[in-house]
C-alpha cells in the first residue's frame, strides 16, 4: 500500500514537473516569437527607410539626369541649327562655283573653237606660203633662164612650168575626185548592205574539242548547200512510236550563212567586216553571239583573233587609208554588262565601285546616239588598249559554274565602240557606234541545274533573250510599238536595233549530242528572228 502511494506521489510529481516543464516551453516559445516578430519588424522598418532614402537619392539623380539630357538637346539643337545653316552656306557657295564653272567651261569651249579655226587657218596659211614657196622658187629658175639668155632654156622652162601646173591640177582635181567617190561609196554601200538585209542571222558549228570524243558524242549536222552555204540540217533525239519503232528526225535549217566546224575566225569576220564599215560611215551597229552554254561565244568575240580584236584592228587601217580623203576619226570604247537586269561596268573593279553613282541609259533622239552615264570611257588611240580592255572585262565578268558548263558567264557582255569622223575639205561629219555583244548561254533550267542565286540569273538571262526576239519581231512587222524597255538589254541597244543600223545574230552551236535540245532550241530562235527580218 506504502509503494502504491509513493507511485501515485511519484507519478503526480512528474505530471506537475512535466506540466511546468511544457508552461516553459511555451513561454519561452512565446517569448521567442515576439523576439522574432520584433526584429522583423525592426529590419521592415529599416528596410522600408533605407527603400525611401534610396528612393529619395534616385529621384534626385533621375531629375539631375534629366536636366542634363535637356541641356545636351537644347545644346544638340543649337549645334544642328548652326550646322543647318553652315550647310546652306556651303549649297549656295556651291551652286556660285557651278555658275562659275559653267561660265568657264563655256568660255573654254569658246576658246577651244578659236583654237581650232587658228588651227585651221594656220594650216591653210602654212599651205598658201608652201604654194608660194614653190611659186618663187619657179620664178627664181625663170628668171634665172631668161637672164641666161637662153631661147631653148626659156621654152623649156615653159613647157615644164606648164606641165608642172596641169600636173597639179589634175592632182587636185583627182583629190577632189577621190573625196567625191568616197561620199558616193559610202551611200552605194549603205544602200548595198540595206538591200543584203538591215537585220541577218548566221550559224557557226564549233568543233570538238579534244580527241577521242573526251567531250561526248557528236551530234548528226549535215551541210547540204555547200556552195553558197546557207542550210544547216540537224538529226534530232530517238522517237519511240507507239509500235516500238525508233526513228530520228532531221530538221533543216536556212540562215543567211551557215558556217561549218572547219571555218576559221578570219572567214566568219569576213562576214561582218562591212558591216564593220557601215559603223566607220556613220551607222549603229549591233553583233550578237548568241547560243547556250559551250558553244564557243566568247572564243568567238574576245578571243586574241576574235571578232572585237580583229574589228578594232580593221577600223584602224581603215582610218588611216581615209587620211589621205580628209577624214579624221575619234574612237571611244566602254565595256558593260547586264545582270540580273543590271547594267554594270566591266572596266572598274567591283572593289572600286561607287555605290551611290548609278548606271543610267539615256538616249538622244535627235543624234540617235545612246550615253550610258557613270561607266569607264577609254580614249582608243592604239589597238593594244583594246586588248587591255578586253583582258578587264574578261576578269570582271559575272561568271558561276552550273551542271552545263563549269564556267558560265551569267551576263550579256556589251563592248561600246563610239567612232568621230569629220572631213575637213567638205565638212561632213558621221557619227557611228558599233555594239559587239556576247550574250549569256541559254539554257534549261533543268539542264543546268540551277538553284538560288543561279536560277535567277537564268531566268534573267532567258527573260531577256526573250524581249530580244520581241524587239526584232516587232521591228519586222513595222510594229507602231517596240518594246525596248522591257529589258535593260534591249533599251540599251535600241539606236542599233531599229531605223537604219545594222545588226547581225550570230547563233553558236555545240557539235555535242549532250546539248541537242538547247541546240534545237537556239536554232528554232534564229530562224524564227530571221523569218522575222
Amino acid at each position: 500500500m506504502t509503494m502504491e502511494n509513493e507511485r501515485r506521489t511519484h507519478s503526480h510529481a512528474l505530471e506537475d514537473r512535466s506540466r511546468d516543464h511544457r508552461d516553459e516551453l511555451q513561454q519561452l516559445r512565446r517569448e521567442l516569437t515576439d523576439e522574432t516578430e520584433r526584429l522583423q519588424r525592426t529590419n521592415r522598418e529599416a528596410l522600408e527607410a533605407l527603400e525611401r532614402h534610396y528612393k529619395v537619392e534616385l529621384e534626385d539623380v533621375q531629375t539631375q539626369k534629366a536636366k542634363e539630357i535637356q541641356e545636351l538637346r537644347t545644346k544638340l539643337g543649337t549645334e544642328q541649327q548652326d550646322l543647318g545653316l553652315a550647310l546652306q552656306g556651303k549649297d549656295r557657295e556651291m551652286d556660285v562655283l557651278r555658275g562659275q564653272m559653267d561660265s568657264l567651261k563655256s568660255d573654254l569651249d569658246r576658246e577651244q573653237a578659236l583654237k581650232n579655226n587658228l588651227q585651221k587657218q594656220m594650216a591653210e596659211m602654212s599651205n598658201t606660203i608652201v604654194q608660194l614657196q614653190k611659186t618663187n622658187l619657179t620664178l627664181r629658175s625663170q628668171v634665172e633662164f631668161l637672164e641666161s639668155d637662153s631661147k631653148q632654156q626659156s621654152d623649156s622652162f615653159t613647157s615644164m612650168e606648164a606641165r608642172l601646173q596641169e600636173a597639179l591640177r589634175q592632182a587636185e582635181e583627182a583629190r577632189q575626185k577621190l573625196i567625191r567617190e568616197e561620199t558616193e561609196r559610202r551611200i552605194l554601200f549603205n544602200k548595198y548592205q540595206e538591200l543584203k538585209g538591215n537585220i541577218r542571222v548566221m550559224c557557226r558549228v564549233r568543233p570538238v574539242l579534244g580527241e577521242g570524243g573526251a567531250e561526248g558524242s557528236e551530234a548528226r549536222f549535215a551541210f547540204p548547200d555547200e556552195k553558197s552555204s546557207t542550210q544547216i540540217d540537224v538529226t534530232g533525239l530517238e522517237e519511240r512510236s507507239s509500235l516500238g519503232a525508233v526513228t530520228r528526225k532531221t530538221h533543216p535549217f536556212e540562215f543567211d550563212r551557215v558556217f561549218d566546224p572547219r571555218i576559221q575566225n578570219e572567214e566568219v569576220f569576213g562576214e561582218i567586216s562591212q558591216l564593220v564599215q557601215s559603223a566607220l560611215d556613220g551607222y549603229n551597229v549591233c553583233i550578237f553571239c548568241y547560243g547556250q552554254t559551250g558553244s564557243g561565244k566568247t572564243f568567238t568575240m574576245s578571243s586574241a583573233d576574235g571578232m572585237i580584236p580583229r574589228a578594232t584592228h580593221m577600223i584602224y587601217e581603215t582610218i588611216t587609208k581615209l587620211e589621205e580623203k580628209s577624214w579624221t576619226y575619234t574612237m571611244e570604247g566602254s565595256f558593260v554588262e547586264v545582270y540580273n537586269e543590271e547594267l554594270r561596268d566591266l572596266l572598274t573593279p567591283a572593289k572600286e565601285v561607287d555605290g551611290k553613282k548609278k548606271i543610267e541609259i539615256r538616249h538622244d533622239e535627235a543624234r540617235k546616239q545612246t550615253t550610258v552615264t557613270n561607266v569607264k570611257t577609254v580614249r582608243l588611240d592604239t589597238a593594244d588598249k583594246v586588248e587591255v580592255m578586253l583582258r578587264q572585262a574578261q576578269n570582271n565578268r559575272s561568271v558561276a559554274a552550273t551542271k552545263a558548263n563549269e564556267r558560265s558567264s551569267r551576263s550579256h557582255s556589251v563592248f561600246i565602240l563610239k567612232l568621230v569622223g569629220e572631213n575637213a575639205a567638205t565638212g561632213e561629219r558621221c557619227e557611228g557606234t558599233l555594239n559587239l555583244v556576247d550574250l549569256a548561254g541559254s539554257e534549261r533550267l533543268n539542264h543546268s541545274g540551277a538553284e538560288g542565286e543561279r536560277m535567277k540569273e537564268t531566268q534573267n538571262i532567258n527573260k531577256s533573250l526573250a524581249c530580244l526576239g520581241d524587239v526584232i519581231e516587232a521591228l519586222g512587222r513595222g510594229s507602231a510599238h517596240v518594246p525596248y524597255r522591257n529589258s535593260k538589254l534591249t533599251h540599251l541597244l535600241q539606236y542599233s536595233l531599229g531605223g537604219n543600223s545594222k545588226t547581225l545574230m550570230f547563233v553558236m552551236v555545240s557539235p555535242l549530242e549532250a546539248h541537242l535540245k538547247e541546240t534545237l532550241t537556239s536554232l528554232r530562235f534564229a530562224t524564227k528572228v530571221r523569218l522575222f527580218c
